[in-house]
């Protein structure tokens, strides 16, 4: 047996040392970062775990223990019968004409539909569905101490009762004060002797990014709170002639729809009204009505019953960057007067055609969906003073606001289509009017700007410039003059159908 040759006496000396010396340096590495470690040939050294200070990290449960108690349940019934459901006829049966003809169920349901006596009334054995309660939940929360509450008018549309329930799940009934189909809400009103904790609305505009709070019955869960922040606001979404949401990313599904979003003063921002969402569920995509406008329609509800809006009586569109230039408007800003209604204030006033009105009162209209909101903010009877741009210079005019008529002619965000058109170097044949009122489109050439921008044969141009205009040779004076006045474009009235409108005409894209 070979015996292996021990290392060399003179190595181990420097191996031991080796050795010792890097533990050494590992107790100094451990004890520099624990900071309190003390190098010990006997005590070993450890860190000390991260600690974060606690008030770095948001905490919403002081908040939301506040304002908890005035965010309520709303439970609605309704009556409804088996007809009300879609694809049923009146004896509650399925219509056969819904099923591909020929197939099982097409035949079935048609041969039971034969067996109905005359008048296609149904065998005596048959009875009319008899009417049933339907339950609804939502969300709202209390405005003040003696039970007045506000919700969504999509959660208390149709309903004949209405219970509300505090988190506490003590439950009240309550009764319709009004509601406003038109921004989506509704209050309620709980007559108890029982003094309820309320919340206000915030008074201050919020901002992208600020911190807020969601509290409302999800599902019929009870009270529950999402947090999250501002994404966007302004937003227009359809909803009505007043959209100015603000978007949120705190989660609001279905049930929360009537509740409170609050800041972090415990102010109600906004009240939940709507979700984006592929499936029904949130995916962070929500909209609040903002608290300024729930403040003034609430308060309508409370002293009218309904709300009581200005009405101008004009129709609008955007005033857009060709229609600003043709007005030798340096900003595409305001709304533009397509036509004053007849028997409206705006008429009575002396507001015309081509008038493009710039402020209300001072203030700036920023576009044709916000000069109907700040005209909807005024009461009925109220003198406001409006800042126009006619004739290319400004000028003011003062306007006694009308009640808005239950045939919604109110100040009209309609987008009319931004289109424009021009006389002969843009693809357009014109013609005398048979009547005399105004000059007809005959012709457009497929490949002009005219009918790329969706100009018509049988329009009619009823001015240009803001001068009516009777023959062809009117038209072109028109255009001729602008050219020489150094415009960008000129403004035509034109009439399609039944509809007028203004289009702009911008110059050099022949």
């Amino acid at each position: 047996m070979t015996e292996q040759n021990p290392a060399p006496k003179s190595t181990q000396p420097r191996l031991r040392s080796r050795a010792l010396l890097g533990t050494a340096l590992a107790a100094l590495i451990v004890g520099g970062i624990a900071g309190q470690a003390v190098v010990s040939s006997h005590t070993p050294a450890y860190a000390e775990a991260v600690r974060v200070q606690p008030q770095t990290l948001p905490s919403f449960a002081d908040l939301v223990e506040k304002v908890k108690p005035a965010v309520v349940s709303v439970r609605v019934k309704q009556t409804v019968t088996e007809a009300d459901a879609a694809g049923v006829d009146s004896f509650g049966f399925p219509n056969p004409d819904q099923f591909p003809p020929g197939s099982p169920m097409e035949r079935f349901f048609r041969q039971f539909q034969d067996q109905r006596g005359p008048q296609g009334q149904a065998p005596n054995r048959m009875q009319r569905p008899k009417p049933r309660q339907s339950v609804a939940l939502g969300s709202g929360f209390f405005i003040s101490e003696d039970g007045y509450v506000v919700t969504n008018n999509h959660v208390v549309d149709g309903a004949t009762e209405f219970t509300v329930s505090n988190s506490d799940g003590k439950e009240f009934s309550a009764r319709l004060i009004g509601t406003d189909e038109k921004t989506d809400l509704a209050l309620l009103k709980v007559d108890d002797a029982e003094k309820f904790t309320y919340v206000d609305f915030a008074k201050g505009h919020s901002r992208v990014g600020d911190w807020v709070v969601a509290v409302g019955n999800p599902f019929g869960l009870g009270g529950t709170v999402t947090a999250g922040i501002v994404s966007a606001l302004g937003r227009e979404i359809g909803a009505g002639p007043y959209d100015d949401f603000i978007q949120i990313d705190a989660s609001v599904n279905k049930g929360n729809s009537g509740g409170p979003t609050f800041n972090l003063a415990g102010e109600v921002i906004g009240i939940n009204t709507a979700i984006y969402s592929p499936s029904g569920g949130s995916v962070g995509i929500a909209f609040d009505i903002p608290a300024a406008t729930a403040e003034r329609v609430i308060k309508d509800l409370k002293d009218h019953g309904e709300v009581v809006r200005g009405w101008l009586g004009v129709q609008i569109q955007p005033v857009t960057k060709d229609i600003a230039d043709s007005l030798n408007l340096k900003e595409a800003k305001g709304a533009l007067v397509s036509e004053p209604q007849e028997g409206s204030p705006a008429l009575t006033a002396g507001i015309k055609s081509g008038d493009a009105i710039l402020t209300v009162d001072g203030k700036t209209v920023e576009d044709a969906r916000n000069l109907a909101q700040i005209i909807a903010g005024y009461s009925p009877d109220t003198t406001v003073k409006l800042g126009i741009w006619r004739n290319g210079k400004a000028e003011e005019v003062s306007v006694k606001l009308g009640k808005l008529p239950g045939s919604e002619k109110q100040a009209s965000a309609k987008q009319a289509e931004d289109k424009t058109a021009s006389v002969a170097d843009l693809g357009l044949s014109l013609s005398a009017s048979p009547d005399g009122k105004g000059v007809v489109v005959s012709d457009v050439d497929p490949n002009g700007s005219a009918a790329e921008q969706g100009l018509q044969t049988g329009d009619v141009i009823l001015a240009v410039g803001g001068s009516e205009v009777a023959r062809p040779g009117d038209v072109e004076r028109e255009v001729v003059d602008a050219k020489k006045q150094g415009m960008k474009a000129v403004l035509m009235r034109i009439k399609s159908g039944d509809q007028t409108r203004f289009v702009a005409l911008p110059f050099g894209k022949a």
